[in-house]
């Protein structure tokens, strides 16, 4: 295992909340249990369970490891990263996860992305629930039949190389959140996971996938929605058209 303990701080797990009461805990301590000095970034929607106040509990368990962002309402999953992104950019750590507080993600498979992207020369390595088959535990068949026809769905619309379009597992390089323009990135739910991989592919950052088992959730609510599906078919044209005309598209054909 290429983890190399002396480096504190490089990198950097975001978990956007929003009443995980069930889960927080325990997530914290698994990450914060796992070779490699992780840091942990909570950014809590206003949960009214007290998400909050469990992470403020633990802080001083994990000293300059635990952190803790409190937003004011729910104000979606996108802006939560895009306020972490920053953040993180700001203090300087080389390495950045998304990842959900529910298990759905297993938090051992950070050190895998890790690996991923720090020996194997990748910008961004994502958890993807389909590059070797459906690895999906406890889903119904609908939504997993939702969830992966909306990556052909993606690639037929927009030529993204990726099987798992909407994964939100997944670890940069801070070379690629430095490079997006993230006070442009324009959607909150599924379609910010799918704009995020398609402009990072866009201005050629080298993304690989990375197999691994995806488990719903056993406690708390999923925060699933229509109007979150909608927002990812209608903003995968709205991508398309727009890179057209963008920057990004001229920059790859030799125009600029």
């Amino acid at each position: 295992m290429s983890i190399d303990s002396t480096m504190n701080h490089q990198k950097l797990v975001i978990i956007p909340t929003f009443n995980e009461l069930e889960n927080i805990q325990e997530m914290v301590q698994t990450v914060m249990a796992l070779e490699g000095d992780f840091s942990l970034l909570i950014i809590d929607d206003g949960s009214p369970d007290g998400t909050a106040a469990v992470v403020k509990s633990l802080q001083s368990t994990y000293p300059d490891r635990l952190h803790l962002l409190e937003r004011k309402g729910k104000l979606g999953l996108g802006t939560a990263y895009i306020t972490g992104f920053k953040w993180a950019l700001a203090r300087s750590y080389d390495f950045i996860f998304e990842m959900d507080c529910d298990f759905s993600h297993d938090p051992k498979d950070l050190i895998r992305l890790y690996d991923t992207v720090k020996d194997r020369n990748y910008d961004l390595a994502i958890g993807s629930r389909y590059i070797t088959g459906v690895n999906v535990v406890n889903w119904p068949i609908g939504r997993v039949l939702m969830s992966y026809f909306a990556s052909v769905y993606v690639k037929f619309i927009t030529g993204l190389p990726i099987k798992d379009a909407t994964a939100g597992f997944k670890c940069y390089h801070r070379s690629v959140l430095e490079g997006i323009k993230l006070e442009e990135v324009k959607f909150i739910g599924y379609a910010f996971q799918i704009e995020m991989k398609f402009t990072s592919w866009k201005l050629g950052f080298k993304i690989i996938e990375v197999p691994i088992i995806f488990t719903d959730r056993t406690k708390g609510t999923s925060k699933m929605s229509s109007g979150i599906f909608k927002e990812a078919v209608l903003g995968v044209i709205w991508m398309k058209i727009k890179s057209i005309f963008s920057p990004y598209e001229l920059n790859r054909i030799g125009l600029t």
